[in-house]
């Protein structure tokens, strides 16, 4: 497919307007009440038939030792590793009575430790982590499963890198955001390129399957300059995928957002020419643009995905998984098991007295009807492989596309008219200027976007 990606300034003023960024759909702000004897009865359903599906564990770390000022995660910010066991005390235990509920032949294809600050662990917890879930799950003893850990540099030594391959992590996340020093200043993340240099290089010599880095656009005090020297660093570091966030400056919603002076952000002008100047440097040195804030090498699993049309998008971003069931493990975490999603309790201390009481800790969920599954499909084929087979889609949920999405195609209309997609009665294909804009073409199929669920919730588009 053609990777292509056309800036045209007009149609990004108009259309960049806040929405989701579809890690799910229904969007969480649709979850209601939902017990554990919810939860039990969708995942003994899970078991059932011949072939049940393979499983995907996301296991939520809290702990950060001090606070990047732009984190829109959900985090404990402490020194006192104390918390921290007795956390993972909790864990276990949840992993355990997790563990109880699935056919113990379903395979772990992808497993992934995010946070929080996973590594705010010691290798030692880790590894006793690591032989939790593998008592507990079928964890792939073939270098098959996707097992992935999101790794602070300032938090680990080349050593420790190696410690983390031989207990069973095979692809490696590391956050740097930005090598400028003003910048990391201004978001109180101090590291410096030597030293994200010798923890990726130290990746590479573990043999670790992939590399990935995140990287944020629209910090304070970024300029496009100062991007692009980081740009240049990060080529140089050569990894397998990168991320590109945006930076939503929300502080109304993220406390931690209060300490970044607003006066210091680059300007809506000089954040596009950041995006724009990213995007054509990466895709110059070879790397395929996969959409919204992501790229990959030609030969990574995503890419190839989305050249063949298997590209999935989950909880966790772009996957090649969209077989799995999703377990979630710890406080917040959210997981999606058939057409049910569930998201644990997000204060820790309910948490945890859920867990002592013997209680699966899930709070809220959403199950999908038949137009939520019809929706999630058109929005996820959309947004990971910028075309929509609407043949394929008419045959998959027995429908008329046209008659059914009459209204949606009304207003796709316009976006024809500004040459941001293709239309006709196979197919939407949405061409190098809709691109950027892609969250705001799903937003014509999210039927919930005029309901309560307003644009107050979400970050803009771009």
């Amino acid at each position: 497919m053609q990777q292509s990606v056309i800036f045209n300034k007009a149609l990004i003023d108009r259309y960049n307007r806040p929405g989701p960024r579809y890690t799910s759909y229904p969007t969480a702000v649709q979850f209601h009440d939902f017990d554990e004897s919810d939860y039990k009865k969708v995942a003994a359903a899970s078991n059932s038939g011949t072939d049940p599906r393979p499983l995907s564990l996301y296991i939520h770390i809290p702990f950060c030792n001090t606070v990047c000022f732009y984190c829109a995660c959900s985090k404990i910010i402490t020194a006192n590793r104390k918390h921290a066991t007795r956390y993972l005390q909790h864990l276990s235990k949840e992993i355990e009575m997790q563990g109880q509920l699935f056919d113990r032949r379903r395979p772990v294809d992808q497993l992934h430790l995010g946070g929080g600050t996973p590594t705010y662990l010691s290798g030692d917890q880790l590894a006793e982590l690591m032989t939790v879930i593998s008592d507990n799950f079928y964890l792939r003893t073939d270098n098959l499963g996707e097992y992935s850990i999101e790794v602070d540099p300032r938090t680990v030594e080349p050593r420790t890198i190696n410690q983390l391959r031989e207990i069973g992590f095979n692809r490696i996340s590391f956050g740097i955001q930005d090598f400028d020093p003003a910048v990391q200043k201004a978001v109180n993340r101090i590291q410096s390129y030597e030293q994200v240099r010798d923890v990726i290089n130290a990746a590479r010599e573990s043999q670790f399957e992939s590399i990935n880095v995140d990287l944020i656009y629209g910090l304070p005090l970024q300029t496009l300059s100062t991007f692009d020297k980081t740009l240049k660093k990060i080529i140089i570091l050569n990894p397998d995928r990168i991320a590109i966030y945006n930076y939503a400056h929300l502080p109304n919603l993220f406390k931690t957002q209060k300490q970044i002076n607003a006066d210091d952000l680059p300007s809506p002008e000089e954040k596009l020419q950041i995006l724009q100047l990213s995007i054509q440097k990466l895709t110059d040195a070879g790397y395929v643009y996969i959409g919204m804030d992501h790229f990959a090498k030609p030969e990574d699993e995503l890419a190839v995905a989305q050249r063949n049309g298997l590209l999935y998008r989950n909880f966790q971003g772009y996957s090649t998984h969209a077989n799995c069931d999703v377990i979630g493990l710890g406080m917040t975490s959210i997981g999606r098991i058939g057409n049910v999603y569930s998201q644990n309790k997000k204060i820790i201390n309910e948490y945890e007295e859920d867990i002592k009481s013997d209680f699966i800790p899930v709070f809220r969920g959403y199950t999908l009807d038949s137009d939520d599954q019809l929706r999630a499909e058109v929005i996820s084929q959309l947004i990971c492989n910028f075309r929509l087979d609407i043949p394929r889609i008419e045959k998959l949920f027995q429908i008329n596309f046209n008659s059914y999405f009459a209204e949606e195609l009304n207003s796709l209309e316009q976006m024809r008219d500004d040459g941001l997609v293709e239309l006709d009665d196979k197919k939407i294909n949405v061409i190098p200027a809709g691109r950027l804009l892609i969250r705001n073409i799903c937003t014509v199929f999210d039927k919930y976007m005029d309901r309560k669920s307003t644009t107050a919730n979400f970050s803009k588009l771009i």
